[in-house]
C-alpha cells in the first residue's frame, strides 16, 4: 500500500513537472506582416517591423493568446509592389497565416487587396488611401457624386490603421478655414499615395470654400521641384500643400525654403517622422502637417483616452531601438493589437476574426486614434484622429 501511495505521489509530481512544458509547446497563432523594411519606403517599413516584433514579445511574455504564443512572420517587400504580392502569397500558401498586417505603402496595399479578398483572409493595411478599403465601383460612385460623400461599402476582408488621406485633407482644410485661407496651390507626387491625395484635395476643396489655383506634379525620383514651385510662386495662392511621403517631402521643403516662398507649406501626414525634420536641415521650420497624437505624446492631456497607449508605446520603442518614435510604427502597433484582441475573443477562425474587426471595435484607443470600425468604415478614424502640428526649433509642437 505504501509503495502504491508513493507511486501515485511520484506520478503526480512528474505530471506537474511536465504540464507547463506541454502548455508551452502549444502551436502559436501565426500572423503575417509585409513591410517595406528596405528600399525607398524603408522609413515606413523599418519602424513597422520593429514595432511588430516588439508587440509579438509583449503578447507572448504576457501569456500569449488563449495560452498560445504569438508568432509574427515579417516579409520584406523591398518597397516593391511585385515583391509585396510574392510575400503575401508565400505567407498564405506556405505559412498558413491567420491574417496579414501591412503592406507599408498605398501602391503595395492596392496590389495585394484582390489576393486577400480571394483568400478570404483578413488584411490590416498600414497605408493611408481611402481606396485601399473601398471597392472600385463604390469609389467611382462617390467621385461622381455632386456632394462630398464617404463610402457606404467596404472591401469585406480589408481594414487599415493609417488615418485616411481624406481625413488628413479635412484636417488641413479645417485649419486653413480658421486662418481665412481660401486659395491654395497643390503639388503632388505621381505615385499611388500622391494620386489619391490629389484626388481628395480636389474633391474636398469646395466643401471648405477653398479654390485650388495651381496643381503641379513631380515624379517619385525627381531631385528638384523648383520649376513647379516657381510657377506656384507666381500665383495668388495663400498656402502650398505638398502630398507625398519620404524623400520627396524633404526635397519640396528644401526647395520651398530656397526659393524664399512666403506662403506657408503644409505637408501630408506622411511627414510624421522626426527624421524628415533632420534631413531638411532647418528648412522645415514653420512647416504644418496633420499628425496623430503619438508625435506630441508628452504634451497630450493626462485624461485623453489615448494617453496611456501612446506613452507606453513611445517609451518602450525609444528605449529599445534608440530612435524617435514615428506615426508609421504606430500603424503596425494598432494592426497587431486589433488582431490579438480578435483572436482572444473568437479564436483562430478567419471569418470570425473579420466579423470581430467589423462589428466589435468600438471606442478602441490605439496609437493612431480612437477606432470605431463598421461595415461602412474599415478604417474607423476621422479627422479628429489628427492634431495640427508645426515644426518649431526642429521639433514638433501644436499649431496655434
Amino acid at each position: 500500500m505504501k509503495r502504491f501511495v508513493v507511486g501515485i505521489v511520484l506520478s503526480a509530481c512528474l505530471l506537474g513537472a511536465f504540464l507547463p512544458a506541454w502548455g508551452a509547446e502549444k502551436a502559436p497563432y501565426v500572423i503575417g506582416a509585409v513591410f517595406s523594411v528596405t528600399g525607398g519606403a524603408s522609413f515606413l517599413g523599418e519602424p513597422e517591423r520593429n514595432t511588430a516584433k516588439m508587440v509579438e514579445e509583449w503578447v507572448s511574455a504576457a501569456g500569449g493568446i488563449q495560452g498560445r504564443p504569438l508568432k509574427v512572420i515579417v516579409e520584406d517587400s523591398k518597397s516593391d509592389e511585385g515583391q509585396a504580392v510574392l510575400a503575401v502569397r508565400k505567407l498564405l500558401d506556405k505559412d498558413n497565416v491567420l491574417a496579414i498586417i501591412g503592406p507599408s505603402t498605398t501602391g503595395e496595399s492596392m496590389a495585394v487587396v484582390p489576393i486577400m479578398e480571394k483568400a478570404r483572409t483578413p488584411l490590416i493595411s498600414c497605408a493611408a488611401a481611402l481606396s485601399i478599403v473601398t471597392p472600385k465601383e463604390e469609389l467611382e460612385r462617390i467621385l461622381a457624386a455632386k456632394t462630398f460623400e464617404m463610402p457606404k461599402k467596404q472591401n469585406p476582408w480589408v481594414f487599415k490603421t493609417a488615418q485616411t488621406d481624406t481625413s488628413a485633407v479635412e484636417a488641413i482644410y479645417d485649419y486653413m478655414k480658421k486662418k481665412n485661407i481660401t486659395k491654395v496651390a497643390i503639388i503632388t507626387v505621381t505615385a499611388a499615395f500622391g494620386d489619391f491625395g490629389r484626388q481628395e484635395l480636389k474633391r474636398a476643396a469646395p466643401v471648405y470654400g477653398i479654390s485650388i489655383v495651381a496643381d503641379e506634379r513631380y515624379g517619385p525620383k525627381d531631385s528638384d521641384m523648383t520649376a513647379q514651385l516657381t510657377k506656384i510662386k507666381g500665383t495668388d495662392a495663400q498656402a502650398l500643400i505638398n502630398w507625398s511621403v519620404g524623400p520627396p517631402q524633404v526635397l519640396v521643403t528644401k526647395n520651398w525654403k530656397q526659393l524664399g516662398m512666403t506662403i506657408p507649406l503644409y505637408q501630408s501626414h506622411g511627414f510624421g517622422s522626426k527624421r524628415n525634420i533632420e534631413l531638411a536641415g532647418g528648412a522645415a521650420e514653420g512647416v504644418y502637417c496633420p499628425l496623430g497624437h503619438i508625435i506630441v505624446a508628452e504634451k497630450v492631456k493626462a485624461d485623453h483616452p489615448q494617453k496611456a497607449v501612446i506613452m507606453k508605446y513611445k517609451t518602450e520603442y525609444e528605449k529599445r531601438f534608440k530612435a524617435d518614435v514615428s506615426s508609421f510604427g504606430g500603424y503596425a502597433h494598432d494592426a497587431l493589437h486589433l488582431l490579438v484582441d480578435a483572436l482572444k475573443a473568437v479564436g483562430p477562425d478567419k471569418a470570425k476574426v473579420r466579423d470581430f474587426l467589423e462589428t466589435r471595435v468600438k471606442n478602441w484607443p490605439g496609437v493612431s486614434g480612437i477606432f470605431n470600425l463598421s461595415s461602412q468604415d474599415h478604417t474607423g478614424l476621422n479627422k479628429d484622429a489628427f492634431v495640427m502640428i508645426t515644426v518649431k526649433n526642429n521639433d514638433w509642437t501644436f499649431a496655434e
